[in-house]
């Protein structure tokens, strides 16, 4: 994995769905074995679709389904292993077998989820969540100060 957490905040602009879009982008080109990884934003009651790479993706998610709604609910980052095994995963690509998803929080309002999907089990390392946790405070930061 070769994610610099200072070459990612210079590629921020302040405009929130171009940060949304660029980080989408960042995380496909320099996190490897990853098959979609994109933003589902939250309206007021359920998730939608945002920017994101990858195929084309469900676009809305209530809060009583998924490893995205389940980490918007709880407002807390959720690792899964293998999806299959996760009570109400929502299949937007059978290829998907492993997923994170990190909450977008900003004085505990929720703003949506970055979601980051894999086609191999067991994909992701807690160093892996514990960076790109570091790498949505860095947006919510750079969003607030615009």
């Amino acid at each position: 994995m070769n994610l610099n957490l200072e070459h990612y905040r210079a590629i921020l602009t302040g405009r929130w769905i171009t940060d949304l879009a660029n980080t989408s982008a960042y995380l496909m080109e320099h996190m490897p074995d990853i098959n979609w990884v994109g933003f589902y934003l939250w309206d007021g009651s359920q998730l939608v679709l945002g920017p994101f790479q990858g195929r084309v993706a469900c676009t809305e998610i209530s809060l009583q389904r998924g490893v995205c709604g389940h980490a918007a609910l709880t407002k807390k980052s959720v690792k899964v292993d293998d999806v299959d095994q996760f009570p109400g995963h929502i299949v937007c690509d059978s290829r998907s077998r492993s997923e994170m998803v990190i909450p977008l929080i900003q004085n505990d309002k929720l703003l949506g989820v970055l979601d980051i999907d894999s086609a191999s089990l067991s994909r992701f390392s807690a160093q892996e969540l514990e960076i790109c946790e570091s790498m949505v405070q860095i947006l919510l930061a750079v969003a607030s100060q615009k």
